[in-house]
């Protein structure tokens, strides 16, 4: 079941790294080295793999800069919603 979910994850790494090429203007607004974690609103699975990576390497003194897609499995439908979460 890992496999699967790691599988899917990649393939949705791959579709946000072509979206931040394909629009270069995103990384104006963001830091320099972050951690970024995407969270797909229709695949829980990855979203709580995801988040459970991320608490496994939080204090590495990295911003985390999160992205919100819908997706189709391995494919993002729309534009994803890219954002840095700030402490309360």
């Amino acid at each position: 079941m890992k496999t699967d979910v790691a599988e899917r994850n990649i393939a949705l790494w791959g579709q946000i790294m072509r979206y931040l090429l394909d629009h270069p203007q995103v990384f104006s607004v963001l830091p320099d080295d972050f951690e970024l974690v995407i969270l797909p609103e229709d695949d829980t699975e990855i979203t709580l793999f995801n988040l459970d990576l991320l608490k496994k390497r939080s204090g590495q003194g990295k911003p985390v800069v999160l992205a919100r897609v819908k997706s189709s499995k391995e494919k993002i439908l729309s534009a994803p919603n890219i954002f840095i979460p700030v402490a309360a």
